[in-house]
């Protein structure tokens, strides 16, 4: 099973900025990234909704909670 990837939050303003100089589509500029065009209109849309607050995070409270709980259950596992 592939993990899934991860993008920094400098990658993706990077790459928001990317699709607001050009005059080419978000389809176009992720297609030429190597990144589904669906991840890239999402990044667009968050960093219009809260330009400030965009990428501050790795995830959403809810997948750290899922991480630390693994973390957790694995070292009681071991223990």
């Amino acid at each position: 099973m592939s993990k899934r990837k991860r993008y920094t939050p400098e990658y993706k303003r990077e790459a928001v900025e990317l699709v607001r100089r050009s005059g080419t589509s978000c389809r176009q500029i992720a297609l030429e990234l190597g990144i589904s065009p669906t991840l890239l209109t999402r990044w667009v849309r968050e960093a219009e909704a809260g330009a400030s607050k965009a990428f501050s995070g790795t995830g959403t409270p809810r997948d750290e909670e899922v991480a630390r709980l693994r973390r957790d259950l694995a070292r009681v596992t071991k223990e």
